[in-house]
C-alpha cells in the first residue's frame, strides 16, 4: 500500500529541523524496506499565526510498504529520538493518509490552504482525524498535526524546488564553515534558476542560517540541475546529508487577492490596491510607515527596518499615488513584502501667479476667487505645474536578505517594469 506520512512541529528555538527529521525517517523506511514515491515535500503554512514553529514548515512524502505498522513504528522511533520534545512549545503530530483515499486528500487540499492561509486550531485537525479515522502519532499538545494534514493536502500548479543540505551532528550548533564567496559564484552560475543564494547590495549570504538547526544551507530553485550546480559550486564544512524538496516556497501562496475578501484582518496576507493617503515617514529604529486608502478603508503600510534599500522606494511615494500593496498584517499593519506603482502623481495644482509682480495669489475665501492683493489681479483657478519623480511606475520588492519563504520574487513574475534587487 501506498500511504502519505505528514509532519510538522519536531523542532524549537533551542534546535532540530523536521526536513532533518524526516530525511532521517526516509532512510530508516527505505532501510526497512519500503519505497519511497517522489520528491518529499516542504510546506510553508501561514507566516503571521502567533503560535507558528520556528521555520513554519512542514513536510510529507508517500512511502510504500506493505505494513503501514512498520511506517508508523519508524515514525514514532524518529520522534522520540531526534525531536525536541523536552521544549514547552514542540508539540509533534505525524499523519498517514492512504494515497487511495482520493475523497480524504481533496478534503485535505482545502483544510491545506486553509492552513498556508488563514488561522487554523488543533482543534480544527483533530475533528478531521476522527471523522475520517486518519491513522496518526500525537505527541503533546499535538499541534504539528494541523501542519501534518497540510503537508498532505497543499496541491498546486506552481512548486519550486530547495536542496537542503545537512551538518555533521558533532557540528550542530557551533558557527557554519562556509567561504561566502563561493556563494556568489555559484549564484553568478545558476541565477535566474536559482534565487536567493545571495544578496549581491547587502553582500549577505542568505541561503546560510544562523540557528543552532542541522541545516548548512538551502538552495532554492525551479530547476533541480542548476541547484545541485550550485551545490558543487560552493565550499563548505562537510555535508553529512542531503535532501531535495519540493515545496511552495516563492509561490505567493499565502497571499489573498482583494477579490477574495470582504475586510481585511490580522494574521492573513493580502494583495490590495489602493491610493497613497498619508506621504511615507521614518519612524524610530528606521521604519517607514504610510497609509492607502482602498475599498476597505485605510490601511497602514510598513517597510520595516531589515527590508534595507527597498525603504527607499517607499520614501519616494507622494499622496495621491497608486499603488498595489503585498504583505502580511499583523497589529492592522500590512508589512510589505513587494508593491507595485501603478499611477505616479506627476503634477500638483498650486495658486496661480500674478502676471504682474510674478508672486503666488491669495484664496480671496472659501469657493473664490484667487487675488494678488498688491496688483489686485484676479483668477478663477489654481494652476497645475509638472512634478519631477525620482521613481518610475511598476513592481519592486524587498531585497533578499528580508525575503520570506512564501513570496514570490519578481524573477519569477511575468509582469512588466520589475524592479528587482539582487
Amino acid at each position: 500500500m501506498k500511504v502519505w506520512v505528514g509532519m510538522d512541529d519536531t523542532d524549537s528555538p533551542e534546535g532540530m529541523c523536521t526536513t532533518y527529521l524526516a530525511t532521517i525517517a526516509i532512510e530508516s523506511l527505505e532501510r526497512a524496506g519500503c519505497k519511497i514515491h517522489g520528491f518529499p515535500r516542504l510546506i510553508r503554512l501561514n507566516p503571521t499565526v502567533p503560535f507558528k514553529t520556528r521555520g513554519n514548515g512542514a513536510v510529507s512524502f508517500l512511502v510504500e510498504c506493505e505494513n503501514i505498522d512498520v511506517v508508523m513504528g519508524v515514525l514514532n522511533e524518529t520522534i522520540l529520538n531526534l525531536s525536541e520534545l523536552e521544549h514547552k512549545n514542540t508539540d509533534p503530530g505525524v499523519v498517514f493518509v492512504d494515497d487511495e483515499r482520493l475523497g480524504l486528500i481533496n478534503t485535505l487540499s482545502t483544510f491545506g490552504m486553509k492552513a498556508v492561509r488563514d488561522v487554523v486550531s488543533v482543534d480544527e485537525a483533530l475533528f478531521l482525524i476522527g471523522k475520517h479515522k486518519i491513522p496518526h502519532l500525537k505527541y503533546k499538545k499535538g499541534r504539528g498535526l494541523i501542519g501534518a494534514l497540510a503537508a498532505v493536502g497543499v496541491d498546486s500548479n506552481d512548486y519550486t524546488y530547495e536542496l537542503l543540505a545537512y551538518r555533521q551532528p558533532e557540528r550542530f550548533g557551533k558557527p557554519r564553515e562556509v567561504d561566502e564567496d563561493s556563494f556568489f559564484r555559484a549564484d553568478r552560475l545558476t541565477y535566474p534558476l536559482t534565487w536567493d543564494t545571495v544578496d549581491w547590495h547587502n553582500r549577505v549570504v542568505v541561503c546560510v542560517p544562523g540557528g543552532p538547526d542541522p541545516v548548512l544551507y538551502g538552495i532554492r530553485g525551479s530547476d533541480f540541475k542548476a541547484i545541485y550546480r550550485a551545490a558543487e559550486t560552493v565550499i563548505t564544512e562537510p555535508v553529512e546529508r542531503e535532501m531535495l524538496f519540493i515545496t511552495n516556497h516563492s509561490t505567493d501562496m499565502h497571499i489573498i487577492s482583494e477579490e477574495e475578501i470582504e475586510e481585511i484582518i490580522d494574521y492573513h496576507s493580502y494583495e490590495v490596491r489602493g491610493k497613497v493617503e498619508e506621504e511615507p515617514s521614518v519612524m524610530r529604529g528606521g521604519h517607514v510607515f504610510f497609509t492607502i486608502s482602498t475599498k476597505f478603508g485605510t490601511v497602514k503600510c510598513a517597510a520595516f527596518e531589515p527590508t534595507k534599500q527597498f525603504r527607499d522606494i517607499i520614501l519616494r511615494l507622494r499622496k495621491g499615488d497608486m499603488v498595489r500593496v503585498f504583505g502580511s498584517v499583523k497589529k492592522n499593519t500590512l508589512n510589505l513584502e513587494k508593491i507595485e506603482i501603478i499611477k505616479l502623481v506627476k503634477e500638483k495644482e498650486l495658486n496661480p501667479i500674478c502676471p504682474v509682480c510674478g508672486k503666488r495669489m491669495e484664496s480671496a475665501g472659501r469657493n473664490q476667487a484667487y487675488r494678488c492683493r498688491k496688483c489686485k489681479t484676479k483668477s478663477d483657478s489654481k494652476i497645475k505645474e509638472k512634478i519631477e519623480r525620482d521613481i518610475d511606475e511598476g513592481f519592486y520588492e524587498v531585497p533578499p536578505c528580508a525575503r520570506r519563504h512564501l513570496a514570490k520574487p519578481l524573477i519569477r513574475m511575468s509582469v512588466p517594469n520589475k524592479n528587482i534587487f539582487r
